[in-house]
């Protein structure tokens, strides 16, 4: 099996929401476990928090999430932002869109001096995210 690298999101108690919106901009089914299912919970409040969750989506995305128990350290901030690239126009705007619903436009999508299009949103989950649309390739000289 090969190595892989996958964003890891942390919520207090919103990880199931936040799955659940994130497979409806994305696609994929949620799979997910709470603390009740492993009898680990320590605050019988959080039973049914989220101990981990995972989309796999259809474009080949893997985006895991879980909750934070309140007895455990959570500093929400903007130390990590998600990036989404590539040439697909219509899917990568979709994905925007879908993503600043809700949440906060940083940078409008639009074209960027670099030649591509460019936008920068905060779901409104707090998630930082980054969408590249691929410009059309530099003409040879």
């Amino acid at each position: 099996m090969s190595s892989t690298l996958n964003p890891y999101l942390n919520f207090r108690g919103q990880a199931r929401e936040a799955m659940d919106f994130y497979a409806s901009v994305f696609g994929g089914e949620v799979t997910r476990s709470t603390f009740a299912e492993f009898q680990v919970s320590q605050e019988p409040s959080e039973a049914e928090w989220i101990m981990h969750s995972q989309i796999t989506t259809p474009a080949g995305f893997t985006l895991m999430a879980a909750d934070v128990p309140a007895h455990m350290d959570l500093k929400p901030g903007s130390t990590i932002s998600i990036s989404l690239s590539g040439d697909d126009e219509a899917e990568l705007t979709g994905y925007y869109e879908k993503l600043v619903d809700g949440g906060t436009v940083l940078e409008p999508l639009s074209k960027a001096p670099w030649g591509d299009s460019f936008g920068m949103a905060i779901d409104k989950f707090g998630t930082q995210w980054l969408v590249n649309i691929a410009g059309a390739a530099a003409a040879q000289s």
